[in-house]
C-alpha cells in the first residue's frame, strides 16, 4: 500500500481570522496593519538569519575539500617517500582530521537550524503559492488602430452614396449649361454670385475651438449624410436615455456607432437646435448625452486605445461621488457654452433677415439683385435667383438668408433626397449655389 500524502506542513496557517483577538478599544484596521507588519519583519529576518547559515555551510564545505585535498597529498608522499618523518606527518594528519570533524560538526547543527525553520514555517496568504511560469502573450493586432487620434471609434460611412447624389445634381446642372443656345443671355456680375450660400464642396475647416461648433473634413458633408441617413434614430434613442445604467448598456450594444465623430458631432447640433428652438429642457438631457460621449472619447484618447475599452473604466469612476460632481459640472459649461452660442446664432439670422427681405430682395456686400435687370443676373441655367428663392422651401431660404453651410446641410438632410436635389438643381441653374 502506498503511503499517502502528509498534510502536516498545512497544520501551522496563519489565517486573517487569527487576529481577530483585538481589544474593543484597539481600532481593528491599526490591529491588522501590526500583526501583518509583525510577520513580514519576521519573515524576513528569519530569511536573513538563513542566507548566512547556508553561506557558513557552504565555506565550511570548501574548507572542508581543502583538508581533503591536503590529506591525500600528506598519504602521497608518505607513500612514495619512505625516509619521511613520520612523527611530522602522522601530527598534521591529526589536525586535519580533527578540523573535518568540527567542521562537519558544525554543518550538522547548522542544518538543524535550516530544518527546525522549515518545520515550524507558518503559513499564509503571502508565502503558501509562488508562481512557477510567468508569460506575456502579444497579440499580433495590437498594431492595428480601429480609432481615431481624437478618440472616436472609426466610421462606418465612406460617403460615397451621397456623394453620388451630389455629383449627379452637378452633372445635370453642366449638362444644361452646354446645351444652352442662347449667346445674347448674361451670367449674374462677380458681386452678384457672392449671394451663394456657400461652395458646392464643404469646406475642410470651420473656426477655432468653439465646442458647439463641428469640425470636419473635406468630405464631411458627404459622410454625415449618410451617418444620418442609417443612424439618426440610434443617436434619438440614445439622447433620450435618462439612466446612467441605461446609458452604459444602450452604449456597451452600439458603441461601434455612437462612439462615432459622426454621432457625437450629430448629438452637438440636436442639442444646439433645441436650445435654439426654445425647448431648453431637452437641450440639457441631450447636452448630458453628448458629453457622455465626449468624455469616453477623452478617456479613450488619453489612453490611446478604442474607445470601447473606455466604456466600463468611464462609468465606474461615475460611481464615485468626486467623478460624478466633475461630469455634471463639465456638462453644466458646456449647457452654458450651448446657450451662448444659440444667442449668437439667432442674432445671426435676425440680422440676416432684417438685411435680406425673402420674397423681394436679396442683399450681399450692397449689392441688391432687385435693381439688376432680369436679363443680367439670370444664372448659368437660365433661371431669375429672384424666382427662385421664392420657390425654395423656407428652411433653406433661412439658410441661403443667414449664408449658415450647416443650417443648409441640415435642411437638405431632413428633405426627400430627390425633393433636394431638385432644388439644388435651380439653386445651381439661378447661380444661387456655385457649382464651379
Amino acid at each position: 500500500m502506498s503511503k499517502g500524502f502528509d498534510y502536516s506542513k498545512w497544520d501551522n496557517i496563519e489565517l486573517s481570522d487569527d487576529e481577530d483577538d483585538v481589544h474593543p478599544n484597539i481600532d481593528r484596521e491599526s490591529w491588522f496593519r501590526m500583526k501583518h507588519r509583525s510577520r513580514v519583519e519576521r519573515e524576513e529576518h528569519e530569511e536573513k538569519d538563513k542566507k548566512r547559515i547556508k553561506s557558513e555551510m557552504d565555506k565550511a564545505n570548501q574548507r572542508i575539500k581543502m583538508l581533503e585535498r591536503d590529506l591525500q597529498k600528506i598519504i602521497k608522499r608518505k607513500a612514495d617517500d619512505s625516509d619521511s618523518d613520520e612523527d611530522d606527518d602522522l601530527d598534521d594528519t591529526e589536525a586535519i582530521k580533527i578540523e573535518m570533524e568540527e567542521l562537519r560538526s558544525q554543518n550538522v547543527q547548522r542544518q538543524a537550524t535550516l530544518d527546525d525553520y522549515e518545520n515550524n514555517k507558518k503559513w499564509n496568504v503571502d508565502n503558501m503559492s509562488e508562481v512557477t511560469d510567468e508569460r506575456t502573450v502579444v497579440n499580433k493586432d495590437a498594431a492595428k488602430t480601429n480609432y481615431t487620434t481624437t478618440g472616436h471609434a472609426q466610421s462606418t460611412v465612406s460617403g460615397v452614396e451621397a456623394k453620388k447624389e451630389f455629383e449627379k445634381a452637378r452633372q445635370k446642372a453642366e449638362n444644361k449649361e452646354k446645351d444652352s443656345t442662347s449667346s445674347t443671355k448674361k451670367t449674374v456680375s462677380t458681386n452678384a454670385k457672392k449671394i451663394a450660400a456657400g461652395p458646392a464642396k464643404p469646406p475642410s475647416t470651420t473656426t477655432g475651438t468653439d465646442p458647439t461648433e463641428v469640425d470636419s473634413d473635406p468630405d464631411f458633408l458627404y459622410t454625415y449624410h449618410e451617418f444620418t441617413e442609417k443612424y439618426a434614430g440610434l443617436c434619438e434613442k440614445f439622447m433620450f436615455l435618462t439612466s446612467l445604467e441605461e446609458s452604459k448598456d444602450f452604449l456597451l450594444k452600439h458603441g461601434t456607432i455612437l462612439l462615432q465623430e459622426h454621432a457625437a458631432n450629430y448629438l452637438l447640433l440636436a442639442t444646439l437646435e433645441d436650445e435654439m428652438n426654445g425647448k431648453h429642457k431637452e437641450m440639457k438631457q441631450r447636452a448630458k448625452q453628448s458629453q457622455i460621449v465626449t468624455n469616453i472619447a477623452e478617456l479613450a484618447q488619453s489612453w490611446k486605445t478604442h474607445p470601447g475599452n473606455s466604456i466600463l473604466p468611464f462609468f465606474t469612476r461615475l460611481e464615485q461621488r468626486e467623478f460624478l460632481e466633475g461630469f455634471l459640472s463639465g456638462v453644466k459649461v458646456f449647457i452654458e457654452k450651448i446657450e451662448k452660442r444659440a444667442v449668437v446664432k439667432r442674432k445671426e439670422i435676425d440680422d440676416a433677415r432684417e438685411e435680406d427681405q425673402p420674397g423681394s430682395r436679396v442683399k450681399k456686400e450692397g449689392v441688391d439683385l432687385s435693381e439688376i435687370p432680369i436679363e443680367e443676373r439670370l444664372g448659368p441655367g437660365g433661371l431669375d435667383p429672384l424666382e427662385v428663392i421664392e420657390s425654395l422651401p423656407q428652411s433653406i431660404q433661412d439658410a441661403f438668408e443667414s449664408r449658415d453651410t450647416d443650417q443648409l446641410r441640415k435642411a437638405l438632410m431632413d428633405m426627400d433626397p430627390k425633393d433636394a436635389e431638385y432644388h439644388m438643381k435651380r439653386c445651381v441653374d439661378s447661380g444661387l449655389w456655385n457649382a464651379a
